[in-house]
């Protein structure tokens, strides 16, 4: 089985970002903790991260026919962004939403969700251990 992670927008800047809300561990440290679920549960992980709306498309739709699951944090896209909840939808790859924190206990705005609409499971507010949990959600399908 093989897993696609993809992180939008500021999430390469965890440690160094809000570190009160999204914590301490840099994004290098959270590939590795991923990594080794990964390992532990027996899958392929690969890594996307961009701060740019289509490089996220263009990554979903490569994803097509290459991967069994996408685990996304799509950032600040999770409230605006049509165009990854259209590709999460075109490629029908089993998608789970992830967010550190809890969007629901923050500014109203952050309370609407797109791609939630073409996700199998959201996850939130588990901290970067909200990751590990999307990634056995999807091996456990």
């Amino acid at each position: 089985m093989k897993i696609l992670v993809i992180n939008g927008p500021n999430l390469n800047m965890l440690g160094i970002r809000e570190p009160d809300i999204y914590g301490k561990v840099t994004y290098a440290g959270l590939l590795e903790l991923i990594k080794g679920e990964a390992e532990r549960l027996g899958v392929e992980v690969e890594f996307y991260q961009s701060n740019h709306e289509g490089a996220l498309v263009d990554a979903i739709q490569g994803a097509y026919g290459r991967v069994d699951g996408i685990v996304i944090n799509p950032g600040a896209y999770t409230h605006t962004s049509v165009a990854l909840l259209d590709a999460v939808k075109a490629v029908g790859i089993p998608t789970v939403e992830v967010h550190i924190s809890d969007p629901d206990t923050r500014e109203a705005f952050r309370r609407v969700s797109y791609i939630r609409q073409a996700c199998v499971r959201t996850v939130k507010g588990q901290g970067l251990e909200g990751y590990l949990t999307a990634l056995r959600s999807l091996v456990e399908r």
